[in-house]
């Protein structure tokens, strides 16, 4: 067909020189397509990196702690994803003998890959005719053919999975579905997508309706909830500090953060809500409490705003559970809290 004939060309010529293709690999193509999700290609690729060095192999990875691997995922958030890399990794070594399945329908069954994770390794890696679509993709196919069926609906999501599989090479899926994902993300791009080079323009729907700005359509995302966090950062007189690890099903799982106290609106310093809260930390023997930020630190995730205040805790004593200060950066921690650390210089400070 002459739509992936040109892609494929277009790609051909214009493709990015990234590591994972030079390689056919499962592990490093696996690797690299769970890092890369939500993620733009610029910032996963220092992440993959280092990744590949620490763990050259499936089985690397598997036998590494599972903080060692929060350590290095540090920054590149949702972190649910290095949980469910190391799980998987663990799966792989420990009952797939260290070797990846080889089909998009076993792929699958991994924890942590989606539909469009195991496409892509399946065509990759093993030139199984499964079409992937992801963002790149759905855009590409709704300017092109002016599909107005939201991307982010349940029947967009099955019509375009249908037409990017219709449109597949069957005999060269591989450079296919790269060509397609690097299309969307060179040429047809979210904001000025280069239509005037652009070697499928007189076939662009969109383009001949000036819809371009108007597709893909998405539906509106849920309200965006306001979330208020407290963070007591502890400072003795034996220079240690106090870290607890995030457990639970929520955000930042598995990660560690300074005692927090969540209220459910801003405090400010002359009203802190919960000095039982501090009490049953610290016993009765805080020396001082001193608000380090006085603008919040607004934290954006996708579903929901963190807006942080820093307090500094000064303590004659943390007691056993007490962390050395200068030991603080080998902790994994939110980017929240690693940007704090890094601004504040927590091991030379002093109340």
């Amino acid at each position: 067909m002459v739509f992936s004939k040109v892609l494929i060309d277009w790609y051909l010529k214009n493709k990015r020189e990234l590591p994972w293709r030079k390689t056919s690999d499962p592990y490093h193509i696996w690797l690299s397509e769970i890092m890369l999700q939500q993620t733009r290609i610029e910032q996963g690729l220092p992440y993959y990196k280092r990744f590949k060095s620490a763990f050259p192999s499936v089985l690397d990875l598997a036998a590494a702690p599972q903080e060692k691997v929060l350590k290095l995922w540090q920054g590149l958030g949702y972190y649910s994803r290095a949980r469910n890399l190391h799980e998987t990794a663990k799966y792989v070594a420990e009952e797939l003998n260290g070797v990846f399945p080889d089909s998009y329908k076993d792929l699958k069954k991994l924890k942590g890959v989606g539909d469009y994770t195991a496409a892509a390794i399946a065509s990759i890696c093993y030139n199984e005719p499964v079409a992937v679509v992801d963002g790149n993709v759905y855009r590409v196919l709704a300017r092109f053919f002016d599909i107005e069926t939201p991307i982010n609906s349940s029947a967009g999501i099955k019509e375009f999975k249908a037409l990017a599989s219709e449109l597949l090479d069957e005999k060269d899926p591989s450079s296919f579905n790269q060509a397609l994902m690097e299309f969307g993300a060179l040429q047809c791009k979210p904001r000025n997508p280069l239509c005037e080079s652009c070697p499928l323009s007189s076939g662009c729907l969109a383009l001949q309706k000036n819809k371009i700005k108007e597709l893909p359509v998405k539906l509106k995302k849920t309200k965006v909830k306001k979330r208020y966090f407290n963070y007591l950062v502890v400072y003795s007189e034996e220079n240690k500090t106090l870290l607890q690890q995030r457990t639970g099903k929520g955000i930042w799982n598995g990660l560690y953060e300074f005692p927090l106290i969540e209220t459910e609106k801003p405090v400010s310093e002359g009203a802190f809500p919960s000095e039982e809260k501090i009490n049953e930390i610290l016993g009765e023997q805080k020396l001082s409490l001193e608000l380090h930020n006085m603008k919040p630190v607004v934290h954006k995730l996708s579903h929901q705003h963190i807006y942080t205040h820093f307090w500094w805790v000064k303590a004659e004593s943390v007691g056993e559970e007490g962390i050395p200060v200068k030991n603080v950066k080998d902790y994994p921690v939110p980017v929240l809290i690693a940007n704090f650390l890094e601004e504040t210089a927590l091991e030379t400070y002093s109340l």
